[in-house]
């Protein structure tokens, strides 16, 4: 299979939508030799930070001499980048090859899989082709019902925290969707829970004891001398020094996550040691999270497109600019973008809006309306490269910092037309 053939095979797998539920994933990985026994698993639920967590993990892990497998969605770059291995997304040829295993039998299923469970099968099958000695898997939206969630036995579960988003699928309530996201804890297999909000805890800690689950919570003590820059963030965790290139205000709390998922890894058969941990945070890096893609004018591209992950963006965007920015945003139309303005008001010169390209994406016209209606100077573009011209230009004329934010899956386009604009 050549790798447009796969692409093909993918984009009619997609036009099935999105199906909750695991029948047909499990049944495909049966007929695949269950691939997700495998290789030992650190599964990774929640409703932010689970890339940029991944990410960390993933390059500590490396660093440490294990072969690591890396799953994450969406797919930032190109659909490859959602399958890696050493934190490396594997080559078009080698992700046909895998895709070319799986089609045949996507075929002969009586109910055939969706486009997100080809991918979760195509990962398991390329983590135990190449022998993988750990894999970091990402979940794509929940937990319990994720076509990622098949494993029997992880090495550790992962819910990095519990916020509002997907309510169309997860639920209204905190409760509820921390019940999805609870679904990922195994039968005596260690889960760690990276937040302490009170209702989302008491429903994992339910759950933990249910299944009996060791459960590790965040511990935030004993971190001092934090200091954030555009150059990443450093600090003191009981007197050892720790650093990230990552920017974002909130990669402090995903990286204490890394710190203490790697001590439960250490205590399980994985142990890292303190340089590779070091080490390995130091070398860490995702697209699409506070990343700089230009300092004249400073460009940055962060994909904040909940409530929660936009409080984090505008927190971030004030702790390093001193002057308004240009904003660029586009979402899903199911998130809840009618609080966006208030949030964020104070920090725009001119709103830029946009309409990513996904089938569930909110018409550039009605976001630009939520900002016009608060007083913010607005401007709507049916064609997102436009947006980005104009948002740049106004950028670079006014010298002021532009900053992208919402949906990953602008984010291709988006720095495309940056590039074309700055060769």
């Amino acid at each position: 299979m050549t790798y447009s053939e796969a692409k093909a095979f993918l984009k009619a797998a997609s036009e099935r939508g999105s199906i909750l539920g695991l029948e047909r994933v499990r049944e495909l990985l049966r007929l695949l030799g269950q691939p997700q026994e495998k290789v030992k698993t650190v599964h990774i639920s929640g409703t932010n930070g689970k890339g940029s967590f991944g990410a960390m993990l993933t390059a500590v892990l490396t660093e440490a001499g294990y072969k690591t497998g890396g799953f994450s969605s969406p797919a930032i770059t190109d659909v490859t980048d959602s399958c890696r291995i050493n934190g490396t997304e594997i080559t078009q040829e080698r992700f046909a090859d895998i895709i070319g295993i799986i089609a045949p039998v996507c075929d002969s299923m009586t109910e055939k899989p969706t486009e997100f469970e080809v991918l979760a099968a195509a990962a398991y099958v390329l983590f135990a082709e190449e022998k993988c000695d750990i894999a970091v898997v990402e979940c794509g939206m929940g937990g319990d019902t994720d076509a990622t969630n098949v494993m029997e036995s992880p090495v550790l579960s992962v819910i990095t925290n519990v916020q509002s988003d997907h309510c169309g699928f997860l639920g209204n309530t905190i409760a509820e969707i921390a019940a999805h996201k609870a679904g990922i804890i195994k039968k005596g297999c260690p889960v760690f829970f990276g937040d302490t909000a009170p209702v989302a805890l008491e429903i994992i800690e339910k759950r933990a004891k249910e299944m009996s689950a060791p459960l590790t919570v965040i511990d935030r003590s004993g971190v001092t001398d934090v200091k954030y820059s555009l150059e990443g963030i450093s600090f003191r965790r009981n007197g050892r020094e720790f650093a990230t290139p990552l920017c974002g205000s909130y990669q402090l709390g995903n990286t204490l996550n890394v710190l203490q998922c790697a001590e439960i890894l250490g205590k399980n058969g994985f142990p890292v040691s303190e340089s590779a941990l070091k080490n390995g945070l130091l070398k860490t890096k995702w697209h699409g999270r506070f990343e700089i893609l230009s300092r004249d004018p400073y460009v940055i591209f962060d994909g904040a497109h909940n409530p929660d992950g936009i409080h984090f963006a505008a927190d971030t965007i004030s702790r390093y600019f001193d002057k308004k920015a240009a904003i660029l945003i586009g979402v899903m139309a199911d998130k809840e973008y009618g609080l966006y303005a208030d949030m964020l008001g104070h920090l725009i010169d001119k709103a830029f809006t946009v309409k990513p390209d996904n089938p569930r994406a909110l018409d550039s016209a009605a976001l630009a309306e939520v900002f016009t209606a608060k007083g913010i100077p607005s401007e709507s573009f049916e064609v997102l490269t436009d947006g980005v011209r104009s948002a740049y230009s106004y950028a670079k004329e006014k010298n002021i910092p532009l900053i992208a934010l919402g949906s990953l899956y602008m984010y291709r386009e988006f720095t495309q037309a940056l590039m074309e604009l700055r060769m």
